[in-house]
This record gives C-alpha cells, structure tokens and sequence, in this order.
C-alpha cells in the first residue's frame, strides 16, 4: 500500500477534460489511475490506465476492488466520464438514446460513487469531484437531454456533500462551459432525426463549432479540479473560465434578457 501519495481516480481519462486532469493531477503529486472503457499504458502519461465501463456494475466494482488491492485507498474520485448528442430537438432522440445518455452521464457517476465511498467512510476522508457543465444551470435548446444529465449531476452532487460531511468526505462540481476537446468533435448524431428540425439543427451545430475554435482548452477546468482537491473548505460548485460569467447573468440577469440572448447567440428566431 502506497503510504506517501494520495491517490486519485479519474473516469473517462483516454482523451479531454478527463485525460488532462488526470495529468495535471500526476504533476501535483497525485498517485493517478485513469479509466477507459478499453484500459491500457499509452505513452507520455503520468498515470495508469484500468479498464473500466461506468455504464456496468460489475466492471465499476472489479476497477475499484483492483485499485483498493493495489493501493489500499482512494482519496479522491473524479467523475468525468461522458457523452453529448449533437445539436438535436428532444424529440430526435428515441427512448433508447436518452436512457443511454443518463446511464453513462448520470448513473454511470452514481455507480462509481457508491462503489467508492464505503472506502472513503473507512478511511473517514475523501474528495468527489463530478464534472457537469454550464448547461446544468444554463439550459441550452438543442441540448436538452445532455443538460439534462448535467441539471442531475449538479443535484445529486449538492445532496450528497450535504449527506458525506459528517463521514469526513467533502463533494464538488466543476461546470464549464465551451471547452475545445474532442468530447466535442464525437458527440453522436440523433437517432430518430425529423426535417422539420433539419435547417435549424444545422444552424446551431454551426455556430457551436464557432464558438469552439475560440473555447478554452481542458487545461482550464484540470486547473479548477485540482484546486477543488486541494481547498481545505472546498465550494459545492466551481464555474472554471467562461462559465464565472455564464454563471453571474444567470443568477442577476432578468429572465426576458438571459432568454433573448441565449436565442441572438445561436442565431435562432425571438
């Protein structure tokens, strides 16, 4: 068992947000394991890799029973893992696609979170870091079931750092807005899509990639993770880079404004 470093695990760490943090973590001096649906060493990391499908309990629960076996303790867990359905109308994805896209966004972090905690109570400390987005309190048309995911993820991460206070466990949520990532570039198409939506869909995919040639990359919100792990009295919610100010207009703009100017962004009719 590894006495000297604190150990992280991070899900969805092949690539993004996911893989920067968990590097950025190295650095800090975190012993890290990342996660993927496929495992393996890759070159040029700082960390391990483990095999692991946050959408399966038993892959869930063999990942973290390796890593407890390995080093005896998990000091913080850091849920990224996840996916986004392009710009799409709610009703351009079938039942099967919506239920795909909570089980890994959403159930996949509470799979991952009941797995780890008995381990973090043992221990009587820990830190869970679950990565949402702006669009878990800024709502965006055409995203409605990944802000969805994301309006979950934020309410489940305020209940339970309420609940896991008293076991010495502190819970946040990281939300950022656009970040350049090629989470972004493979978001999977609608799986029911109706012309009625055609032109309209196209419309906001184009100003989305717009907006993301000139996005922060996912260094940004790595920075913002390790500062939420490393705080001594950590923020329920952390708004890294563009989000701070999504975040301000939210909470002191009108609602007739923020609406308007959510709809001139994306270029769609009043």
């Amino acid at each position: 068992m590894n006495t000297k470093q604190k150990i992280a695990l991070v899900t969805g760490a092949s690539s993004g947000i996911g893989e920067a943090t968990a590097q950025q973590l190295a650095l800090a001096g975190y012993r890290v394991y990342g996660t993927s649906r496929r495992g393996g060493q890759v070159a040029q990391r700082a960390f391990q890799m483990l095999a692991l499908d946050v959408t399966q309990d038993a892959s869930v629960d063999a990942a973290v029973r390796q890593l407890i076996q390995l080093e005896g303790r998990i000091d913080l867990l850091v849920n990224n893992a996840g996916f986004g359905v392009a710009a799409a109308a709610a009703e351009e994805s079938s039942m099967a696609q919506a239920q795909a896209i909570f089980d890994t966004n959403f159930f996949g972090m509470v799979r991952m979170t009941r797995a780890v905690v008995p381990h973090m109570r043992r221990q009587k400390s820990g830190r869970i870091i679950n990565i949402g987005s702006v669009l878990g309190f800024l709502p965006m048309p055409y995203m409605a079931l990944y802000s969805a995911t994301k309006h979950a993820v934020a309410g489940y991460s305020e209940s339970l750092d309420h609940e896991l206070r008293t076991q010495g466990i502190r819970v946040s949520v990281v939300e950022p807005a656009y970040i350049n990532t090629p989470f972004d570039a493979n978001q999977v198409p609608p799986d029911a899509p109706l012309d009625v939506y055609r032109e309209i869909r196209a419309g906001v995919e184009k100003r989305v990639k717009e907006v993301l040639v000139g996005a922060d990359g996912p260094g940004v919100v790595a920075d913002t993770v390790l500062q939420a792990a490393a705080a001594t009295q950590p923020k329920l919610r952390y708004a890294p880079g563009l989000a701070r100010r999504m975040r301000l207009l939210r909470r002191f703009a009108p609602a007739s404004v923020l609406d308007a100017g959510v709809r001139k962004d994306l270029r769609l009719a009043a």
